[in-house]
């Protein structure tokens, strides 16, 4: 039984809305900001996938500015949780996969990479859960 107060607590942020792809480009996140924030997970969610043999890569990335083309990928010692576990596969359909950042960066986005050539549709979306709040409640909107 849920007893515990998550929602006053936590502030999601779209970081990719929902998308379907049907190629090999890759996506970039808006950049996610930290600030008043203490941890930041990223939660990337798959739909059915028509390929039959595509995968796709996470790599987190950080930066001092809210400039996407400053960031640059993070050092495994600031994940929680692995880049690898958090991408998936032509046969993931409909699962949730997350990774946590710990760096001390301001600036936070996800990118994701088409590493075996998609060809069919691929929905997927990702949020960034923004926790530890320094005031809360936290908004009840983004």
């Amino acid at each position: 039984m849920a007893s515990k107060d998550l929602y006053n607590n936590v502030h999601p942020v779209i970081a990719i809305a929902p998308v379907t792809i049907s190629d090999g480009t890759a996506l970039v996140s808006s950049v996610v900001d930290t600030l008043g924030y203490e941890s930041v997970t990223f939660v990337v969610q798959t739909g059915t996938l028509a390929d039959a043999d595509a995968t796709w890569a996470v790599t987190v990335k950080d930066g001092d500015t809210s400039s996407q083309g400053a960031h640059t990928a993070v050092d495994d010692k600031f994940l929680l949780g692995t880049e690898s576990a958090a991408g998936w596969a032509f046969g993931d359909d409909g699962e949730a996969r997350k990774i946590g950042y710990v760096g001390g960066k301001r600036y936070v986005s996800i990118e994701i990479d088409d590493v075996v050539a998609n060809t069919g549709s691929a929905p997927f979306s990702v949020v960034a859960l923004l926790g530890h709040p320094r005031s809360a409640p936290t908004p009840a909107l983004t």
